[in-house]
């Protein structure tokens, strides 16, 4: 039909085709370049169709040829496609490469960027903590993280340095923190730094105090349960608040109970019972005096009258029965459930360490957790609450003289069985106190282990007795 309607035009076309394949390839290359300037320029936004036309505008015979180009273009077009793209997009894959190699991925200045379109959004709460870029980035490199022996090296560098008595700014965790004492003048002010003066001079080296700079009104208290006591190696702390009558009226004292009552004048609501601070009966120097009496005194009140060798006869009334054998079997089965509580406390300081007394809490487990253990181990034997440990030697040899002794007590005087009568019961009591000390000791064993105290021969006889078991 094309041969009809054009004869001069497939005739021209042929010759035009025979022409082109008896070219030299000298020919081909304008016409490639010529191609690709075509294509660079379509890609610079020029369109074809605007050549065509000012080609064709004086020619009305041409007008259908755009449709004939086109069609030739189409072929052409394709053809050139790849060869465009074995020869220049590879090339341009290979720059893309160079480029891409040379670029550095910032992760925090892309996190920034993001951050910054959030910064006028009103996210909810704990939302921002589920979004990378909103964090901040972790600090990388040596020196992040401290091995064991920097670890230890900072426990007991703070420990070794912790002062008996010190001030600090606040006590958000105190007992009496929310409770305002009103209006106080000069004198109430002397008086409290006259205390603390007294305290930083004359605390006992077993007893640490932390004072409030912003509330003078705000005291905290903490001291080692003593030796030859079913409070040995414990900590004991108190909350104090010097009431706006103070010194006309004693301190009000609160203590740490975790829930759990270890004293007759120790309650588990916190309660103090103390003839000094008015909370229990007493007559003449039992009793407040404020022309003489202090806060340390109160402090060394609880540390001798209330936390004693045998505390079960601090209840009234009970004193009388001390010398009778039945009063002796009830205070002996007395120290152990208060052990027990002792053991419960100490758990409960080394989990939830009061403000402020952290490096000591870490510090005096780290440094007397082997003793606390041995004792546990002594005492489900049999042997009186209070009494001397053995302490064995590497050999595993049990020492004989007074420095192979690790005392848990102050009198020095060798470890004793118990001499009651087991048939009165006491042998209940005491499988009683061995089934709960059994799993006390396990959790002390881990707490006193992360914190570094010298385990590792307990850790070895539980590794050991373990191993067999499973045999």
């Amino acid at each position: 039909m094309d041969a009809a309607g054009y004869p001069h035009m497939q005739g021209g076309a042929s010759s035009s085709s025979s022409s082109c394949r008896a070219a030299d390839a000298a020919v081909w290359d304008p016409v490639q370049q010529q191609q690709q300037q075509q294509k660079r320029q379509r890609c610079q936004g020029s369109s074809s169709n605007d050549h065509v036309g000012s080609s064709t505008e004086n020619n009305p015979f041409q007008a259908s040829e755009p449709e004939l180009l086109n069609f030739d273009y189409a072929e052409n077009e394709e053809e050139d496609y790849y060869l465009y793209s074995d020869e220049e997009c590879y090339d341009d894959e290979e720059c893309y490469d160079d480029e891409e190699a040379d670029f550095e991925f910032d992760e925090t200045d892309f996190n920034q960027k993001l951050a910054d379109k959030f910064d006028d959004l009103d996210l909810p709460p704990g939302v921002e903590a589920t979004v990378p870029w909103l964090q901040k980035p972790a600090a990388d490199g040596p020196g992040t993280f401290k091995s064991v022996a920097e670890i230890d090296d900072v426990i007991n560098m703070r420990y070794e340095f912790f002062k008996q008595f010190d001030t600090v700014e606040d006590f958000s965790d105190h007992h009496f923190a929310n409770k305002p004492i009103g209006k106080t003048g000069k004198e109430w002010t002397k008086r409290i730094q006259h205390d603390w003066k007294l305290l930083e001079k004359d605390l006992p080296a077993s007893i640490y105090v932390r004072v409030s700079e912003n509330r003078m009104d705000l005291l905290r208290a903490v001291m080692i349960g003593p030796q030859g006591t079913p409070y040995h190696d414990g900590l004991f702390f108190f909350d104090a608040q010097f009431t706006s009558t103070y010194p006309a009226t004693p301190p009000v004292v609160h203590y740490h109970s975790g829930g759990l009552r270890l004293n007759p004048n120790l309650y588990a609501c916190g309660r103090v019972c103390l003839s000094l601070l008015g909370t229990w009966g007493g007559s003449g120097c039992e009793k407040w005096n404020s022309a003489h009496s202090t806060m340390l005194q109160v402090l060394i009140s609880i540390q001798a009258l209330v936390l004693n060798e045998k505390p079960y006869f601090n209840e009234p009334g009970y004193e009388s029965y001390a010398n009778s054998a039945s009063g002796q079997k009830s205070a002996l089965e007395y120290n152990y459930n208060t052990f027990l509580h002792s053991c419960r406390t100490m758990l409960y300081s080394l989990r939830r360490p009061p403000q402020h007394f952290e490096a000591l809490v870490a510090g005096h487990f780290r440094e007397r957790g082997r003793a606390i253990l041995c004792a546990c181990k002594h005492y489900m034997k049999g042997h009186n609450i209070g009494s001397v440990v053995p302490v064995k030697d590497e050999d595993g040899k049990q020492g004989d003289t007074d420095d192979a002794v690790e005392s848990s007590s102050s009198s020095g005087v060798k470890p004793q069985l118990n001499n009651m009568d087991l048939s009165t019961g006491h042998d209940t009591y005491l499988k009683s106190f061995k089934t709960n000390m059994k799993f006390l000791f396990e959790e002390l064993l881990m707490e006193f282990n992360v914190k570094g105290a010298d385990t590792k021969k307990l850790c070895d006889e539980k590794l050991k007795k373990n191993q067999t078991s499973a045999a």
